[in-house]
């Protein structure tokens, strides 16, 4: 009896260790699968919606979890407000995710929120537009276009056109004051013309890069200096969209009576060139899903390649628009 007893314990014990193991072994196993299988999550924070590279940007943005199925996107619509995006930031934090992408609406007043996403060791990708701080660890990437290279692109297209001795009266259709791109592209262009003693700039005025905006400021430009005004320098083609509207409005020709170059490379602006009502677009590639999720993969593994990544950009004239509309896809 005692035997069959300890033998009984024996089998029991045995039986209950195999049990065990198989439970540990199946959690051990189970939990290898969903470490393997996590995704990694990025928190976009976006400007809004103010215009069609905007718009065609966004939606490349939301294309990553498709463009590699690793990935899952939390996106913010800022709405134009800085306010907005910090909180935006601020929640992406709280929700512990692997990497925060923002396309910032002005350069400054970063540094605290930045600050505290590098205390919970997320890393910060800046798109499109870049950002001032004190603090240059703050930031991982940069991913975007040379704003300043566009500004010198478009003054080289009304050069090219009318040389550099011509007397010209410029009216400037400024983005959002305080923006990279309203910044660097200003610069480029003042930079590039200080080598033409007669062009100058006698008009200036943020049309916040919406079309409504654009339409009201030219109007106001033409009201007052109709007559003298031989080319408008656009930052963004939206903000041109509206100021061809007002030229057409006010009696004159657009693309004939005044020269116009703009920058981004929308659709709407290459069929009025090609309509003959716009003379040169720098382009400014809004599709930056593919490459803000290599640059992640980069980032997340620890092999950054490059902390700028530069988008790659072309420069259209009237004779090239009919030929390249096709290809627009925004």
């Amino acid at each position: 009896m005692k035997f069959k007893k300890i033998a009984a314990l024996a089998a029991t014990a045995v039986l209950t260790v195999g049990i065990f193991a198989g439970c540990g072994g199946a959690s051990q196993q189970t939990s290898s699968s969903n470490s393997s299988s996590k995704k990694k999550v990025i928190g976009f924070a976006q400007v809004g919606a103010e215009s069609g590279w905007r718009t065609a940007e966004t939606s490349s943005i939301k294309e990553i979890p498709k463009l590699d199925p690793n990935f899952e996107l939390k996106f913010s619509d800022g709405q134009q407000k800085q306010e907005n995006q910090i909180k935006a930031i601020r929640s992406f934090i709280a929700e512990k995710v692997d990497i925060i992408a923002l396309d910032p609406v002005v350069e400054t007043g970063w540094d605290t929120v930045l600050k505290e996403a590098k205390n919970a060791k997320i890393p910060v990708v800046i798109v499109d537009r870049n950002v001032k701080v004190a603090d240059n660890s703050l930031v991982t990437a940069f991913l975007g276009s040379d704003m300043e290279e566009e500004g010198k692109r478009a003054a080289k297209v009304v050069i090219d056109k009318f040389g550099k001795d011509a007397k010209l009266n410029i009216a400037e259709l400024q983005g959002t004051v305080g923006s990279t791109a309203m910044i660097g592209r200003q610069k480029g262009f003042n930079e590039t013309i200080k080598d033409c003693p007669n062009y100058k700039i006698i008009k200036s005025q943020t049309g916040d890069f919406t079309r409504a905006k654009g339409k009201e400021v030219m109007e106001a430009f033409l009201k007052s200096d109709g007559d003298k005004i031989n080319v408008l320098w656009s930052h963004n083609d939206d903000m041109a969209v509206g100021a061809i509207q007002a030229i057409e409005e006010y009696g004159k020709k657009p693309g004939k009576d005044i020269f116009i170059v703009s920058v981004d490379g929308i659709k709407d602006m290459f069929k009025l060139m090609a309509d003959g009502k716009s003379n040169g677009i720098v382009e400014c590639n809004p599709l930056l899903g593919p490459q803000l999720v290599e640059t992640s993969k980069q980032v997340l593994s620890g092999k950054l390649k490059d902390k700028i990544v530069h988008t790659k950009e072309g420069v259209f004239t009237q004779d090239q628009a009919k030929k390249e509309l096709p290809n627009r896809k925004y």
